[in-house]
């Protein structure tokens, strides 16, 4: 049946209301001067809501009522942004007397933008920094078309229909001379007054209040459904630009943001203009005297070069513009007493102690926890349990421990020392020679970094489980579905269809056609296929899925290709590892530590009993004969006044550590040995558990040795000892077969640019490694050379 068309009257009135609900949303959010109450202007779209739903026609795409929409289904669509959100320097105080001492990184910011575009005393646009959620907005012929968060920078979130539900954005803009597209950036806030009001509500009825306005306004934007964002009142400022077509803007920034105003966007009324060095400090001091009274947080201040031909010039370094600068305020600061320090495990295994303290207001947030960063720091600050501590939030973001009152020490404190065992699993916490971080090793089998864990082995380099994405995996961690990777081999199809349907109803994705009872079971047969497919893997694969602490990609390839077999990595000691190329002290005592760890062991022995299987398995490399003697080992041990000539000449006349120990230091100083080696070298296999330690190595060097067939020659892969660095997009083959076949052909492939790289190979789009290898004196191969170079030594 055909819809009537309203009456004449109707069209007018809807076509008032829109105008009137649209001024007022300009006047309250842009000129912070409302016209009319709150009750008015629920009135006014109620009406317009309800003429809309008697003449559906009326509902144009851009009206006030189309500010809920559809809830989105299983989370949001990634957007790329088609230029980069780049995040900004950042400038803090420094210790000194005058302003150029303490500001002295905007002074060098300043100076440097005077050298490279010769103007003196430059004109900056300048902002306060905002503490909210950065966004972009699509507008096409005008009309508010696409939003999305700033992410990663690169690529963010589609939430268009969210960002739909705040009065401040228009959907449609004011005036004319807008260009046929339009991308505005700015940030989504929440005052201090909705702040408060949200809060309030929610005590009053039971609901969580919010912890402070940032995340009240970016929790609220990625809400699933667009109606609880709508409940949350949030304010949005412009204050950039990002794609323009089909139309021109001024010349300069601030006049950019002038030229927003009229289109309709908020602009904070903080914005001004400043001159050079003086000018930039002046305004820095003028936001932080207001700061306090202003009605939203900020953290900062923000300084642009004003006119875009200068910004043009100035360019860009890494991922940040050269021509523009946050400088941050101090941290605020805050007295309070030290209730405990916990240890907190994190999803890769680092273990953080934390403060626990009396609560207290640090920059308007109420803490309870604050970081003390790592063991080293709280040797420090000597922080004990009982006494007075500042705290302070860093950036006005984390909470630390900056300082202990000692004057207010109870007495009966004592010093803190970090636990043995993880508070989680209780697997031994390790931390390597000279860092300052301590790590759980027990990373297959601690629930705190179960989540981690899992999508790791099924990642695309490791064991390639195509459709175990982070979702998926999280929702096996968090419904107490899988424990380990292992438990992947024994999930079936009617697991994952139950596990789906559960994420669903807790998020409230449940699709119409399961609620009708037809429930799709491809993906799950999909996914279980996959699971079944990984098990037919190479022992490389399988040993860089483990995610054992500082094992990438390149170390699990030469453990499997020196030691052939994983039984053979599972029991050799650390002081046989470390006769592998480019295996030092930290990763061999990582790669024996954890599988010293009895959980580790227990969920490596179910992965090959559920069927696991390495295609690259075989006898150890018959290198290993030119690497690993007696006189290695004790060159391993780090034996004090024992050097290599010593250790040389000890294994030429005692090549077992029983014909060394019935030897004794006489005849160790009889084969050449200086006297305080030998003595040295005796007080040293005094020690039971060094001695132990020699022999477990002694046993452990034998077995790869018998292992290797006597026939097998040793013979070096034809680019071992070089070192490459890729760079840009190749034409005929990714980077990773790129690097593939260099690894294959024993090179090694780098992500850093150094002295020693033999060659930087460039593609399309190069990055600044080309520019660091250009540095450096280091060759640049096109694609044609690095082609050759396989062609040559893969033929071969």
């Amino acid at each position: 049946m055909t819809e009537r068309p309203a009456p004449a009257e109707t069209v007018a009135r809807a076509a008032a209301l829109r105008a009137q609900i649209e001024q007022a949303n300009y006047r309250y959010h842009v000129l912070d001067d409302p016209d009319i109450t709150d009750a008015e202007y629920d009135r006014l779209m109620r009406e317009l809501e309800a003429l809309e739903a008697e003449h559906p026609a009326l509902a144009s795409p851009d009206s006030p009522t189309r500010k809920v929409g559809a809830r989105a289904r299983g989370g949001f669509a990634e957007v790329r942004h088609a230029i980069p959100m780049l995040s900004l320097g950042n400038a803090f105080e420094q210790p000194g007397e005058s302003d150029r001492e303490r500001f002295r990184e905007v002074a060098e910011f300043e100076r440097r933008i005077e050298q490279t575009t010769k103007r003196t005393e430059p004109v900056f646009s300048v902002e306060p920094k905002l503490d909210g959620l950065a966004i972009s907005l699509c507008y096409e012929q005008g009309v508010f078309v696409q939003g999305a968060t700033r992410g990663d920078g690169e690529t963010g979130e589609d939430v268009t229909a969210n960002l739909r539900t705040v009065r401040a954005i228009p959907l449609k803009l004011r005036g004319k001379g807008w260009p046929d597209v339009l991308e505005v950036r700015g940030e989504v806030i929440m005052l201090h007054k909705d702040f408060e009001a949200f809060n309030d509500y929610a005590r009053k009825h039971g609901e969580k209040p919010l912890a402070n306005p940032r995340n009240g306004a970016a929790g609220s934007l990625r809400q699933l459904d667009p109606a609880i964002t709508a409940k949350r009142r949030l304010s949005f400022f412009a204050y950039a630009i990002g794609v323009v077509e089909g139309g021109e803007l001024p010349p300069t920034h601030s006049a950019t943001l002038q030229q927003l105003r009229e289109w309709g966007f908020p602009v904070s009324p903080e914005v001004g203009i400043a001159r050079g060095f003086d000018g930039l400090i002046a305004y820095f001091h003028r936001i932080g005297a207001k700061r306090d009274s202003l009605p939203y947080d900020i953290d900062g201040v923000v300084y642009k070069l004003d006119d875009y031909a200068g910004q043009r010039e100035m360019g860009f370094v890494s991922r940040a513009p050269r021509w523009a600068i946050a400088h941050k305020f101090p941290a605020q600061e805050q007295t309070t007493q030290l209730l405990g320090i916990e240890v907190q495990i994190g999803r890769t295994g680092a273990a953080t102690p934390r403060a626990r303290m009396e609560p207290v207001q640090v920059a308007g947030v109420t803490v309870t926890y604050a970081t003390l960063h790592n063991a080293d720091q709280v040797a420090r600050l000597d922080a004990r349990v009982g006494d007075t501590v500042i705290v302070r939030r860093a950036g006005d973001v984390i909470p630390e421990v900056v300082r202990v009152v000692e004057d207010l020490r109870p007495a009966g404190t004592v010093p803190w020392t970090m636990p043995t065992h993880c508070p989680v699993c209780g697997s031994e916490l390790l931390r390597e020679e000279g860092a300052a971080a301590w790590r759980c090793s027990g990373g297959l089998v601690c629930a705190a970094q179960r989540k981690e864990a899992l999508i790791h082995f099924a990642s695309r380099r490791a064991m390639d489980i195509e459709g175990l994405g982070e979702r998926f995996a999280e929702a096996l961690v968090e419904l107490d579905i899988v424990h380990s990777p292992a438990d992947l081999y024994a999930l079936t199809v009617k697991r994952f269809v139950a596990m789906k349907q559960a994420i669903d109803e807790r998020d409230g994705t449940t699709p119409e056609t399961v609620k009708a009872g037809k429930v799709a079971t491809k993906w799950a047969e999909n996914l279980v296929a996959g699971i079944e497919a990984s098990k037919h893997t190479t022992l490389a694969r399988f040993l860089y899925a483990l995610g054992i602490m500082h094992i990438g990609e390149s170390t699990a390839k030469t453990l499997a290709a020196w030691l052939g077999r994983l039984d053979f990595v599972r029991g050799t000691p650390a002081a046989v590892l470390r006769v592998l190329p480019d295996i030092g002290s930290e990763v061999a005592t990582s790669i024996a530590g954890f599988f010293a760890q009895a959980g580790n062991e227990q969920v490596v022995d179910a992965l090959l009993e559920a069927g696991i299987a390495f295609s690259d398995e075989g006898a150890p490399s018959p290198l290993l004969r030119e690497r690993l003697n007696l006189g290695v080992l004790l060159g391993m041990a780090n034996i004090n006044k024992l050097g290599p000539k010593s250790c040389k000449l000890l294994v030429q006349h005692f090549p077992t550590l029983d014909q060394l120990l019935a030897g004794g230091s006489a005849h160790w100083i009889t084969a050449g040995v200086p006297q305080a080696a030998a003595t040295s070298l005796e007080n040293h296999i005094a020690d039971p558990a060094a001695l132990a330690e020699l022999r477990e190595a002694e046993a452990a060097m034998q077995r790869l040795l018998e292992a290797i067939p006597r026939t097998a020659r040793a013979t070096s892969a034809p680019l071992e000892g070089q070192t490459f660095v890729l760079t840009g997009t190749l034409a005929s083959l990714s980077r990773d077969e790129a690097k593939d076949r260099l690894e294959a052909l024993g090179a090694k492939v780098s992500g850093s640019v150094s002295k020693k790289t033999s060659a930087v190979i460039a593609g399309e789009a190069t990055g600044s490694k080309l520019d660091k290898a250009q540095e450096l004196g280091v060759p640049v191969w096109d694609e044609a050379q690095l082609l050759a170079l396989l062609g040559e030594h893969e033929a071969g």
